[in-house]
């Protein structure tokens, strides 16, 4: 069933995005993403919940972070013009909802019942999905940048906003996803004992750097008015580093240790 699912998530996903390249203004990508989002949850649902319990591996946790990526670009994208950006994450999401489902991880039973737990968890992904669709904006961005006096450029600026719009909303999104992230780590403390005996060290680390390359990158931008490559290049390494933080982690965790955390 959750193969199924993703499967059929995938198909509206591409279409999603094919409708964006071909710069429709149906607004079909619209439905079509609502749809591949809907059917990418039913099949996380299938894959995560158990019962009681709930199981988080690598592959389920990137298809998780890619589905909330989807679903808040969907949501942005009513109000501000971030359509674009669809072309990049509604297919990856589309695709890591069946690599997910091809190759899902054994069940492990873990039930939290701990409401600072799940608030923490909650929060991180939340971030997480923010700073992601961040992350692509900067990608976009650069690219935009390169392409600006190519006249051949064509379909490929997917007729994206002006660079001081597409600028404003990096800002935007980074500034909601710097919150969470502080949420997130602030959270993450009321269960934390042994940071060593709960294989937290690295993970917290990390994540702290990642929190003060985007604050440094916020504080550069309201005191120095930093922007263009400057600030593309300071949102990747953030970006990049909390992705590390997560997922180094749990590769350390799960194929070296033989845990499983959320």
């Amino acid at each position: 069933m959750p193969l199924i699912l993703a499967v059929l998530a995938a198909i509206l996903a591409v279409l999603a995005a094919a409708v964006i390249w071909r710069s429709d203004n149906s607004r079909a990508d619209r439905w079509l993403a609502a749809g591949a989002i809907t059917l990418h949850a039913a099949a996380l649902a299938h894959q995560i919940f158990h019962g009681g319990s709930i199981t988080i591996g690598i592959n389920e946790a990137v298809s998780l972070f890619t589905w909330q990526s989807a679903i808040l670009l969907w949501a942005f994208c009513w109000k501000e013009p971030l359509r674009g950006l669809g072309l990049v994450i509604y297919p990856f999401a589309g695709f890591w909802a069946v690599w997910a489902a091809i190759w899902p991880t054994d069940v492990t039973g873990v039930v939290i019942s701990d409401w600072t737990i799940r608030t923490h968890i909650v929060l991180s992904l939340f971030s997480a999905g923010v700073l992601t669709l961040a992350a692509v904006q900067a990608g976009a961005l650069a690219l935009q940048d390169q392409l600006l006096h190519d006249p051949k450029r064509g379909r490929i600026m997917l007729g994206l906003p002006p660079l001081q719009t597409m600028e404003r909303l990096l800002f935007q999104l980074i500034g909601v996803g710097f919150f969470l992230l502080s949420l997130t780590l602030l959270s993450g403390l009321s269960f934390i004992r042994d940071w060593l005996a709960q294989h937290l060290a690295h993970k917290t680390i990390l994540s702290l750097t990642a929190w003060m390359i985007f604050g440094t990158l916020l504080w550069g931008r309201w005191r120095y008015g930093w922007r263009g490559r400057t600030a593309i290049r300071w949102a990747l390494s953030g970006y990049g580093v909390l992705i590390l933080a997560y997922f180094g982690s749990k590769i350390i965790l799960e194929e070296f240790l033989g845990k499983h955390w959320t």
